[in-house]
């Protein structure tokens, strides 16, 4: 037997809705967010983007890492430049 997600009743296990308080019975969705899929953003940062935008309502913390290690990447991107165009100037003026 399982329970109501909503009310806490018991019903069936392939019980579609609850024939206590009508909520519908979805089948629950892994979200463990996970270092990989940071990584992943991190390495390729247009797919991090992408799959935050696609998974931020239905596995948020997952959705979030991917676009954290996109935010990352890009960050790390924009300061390594910097320092290249200062280095640049310091050993051009040399």
């Amino acid at each position: 037997m399982a329970y109501c997600k909503k009310c806490g009743m018991e019903i069936g296990d392939q019980t579609g809705t609850c024939p206590h308080c009508g909520a519908a019975q979805t089948p629950e969705t892994v979200d463990n967010g996970g270092f990989l899929w940071g990584l992943l953003g991190f390495c390729i940062p247009l797919v991090g983007l992408i799959l935050f935008l696609v998974w931020k309502d239905t596995k948020p913390k997952t959705g979030k890492a991917a676009g954290v290690g996109a935010l990352v990447s890009v960050i790390c991107g924009v300061v390594f430049y910097v320092l290249m165009f200062i280095i640049g100037l310091g050993a051009a003026m040399l």
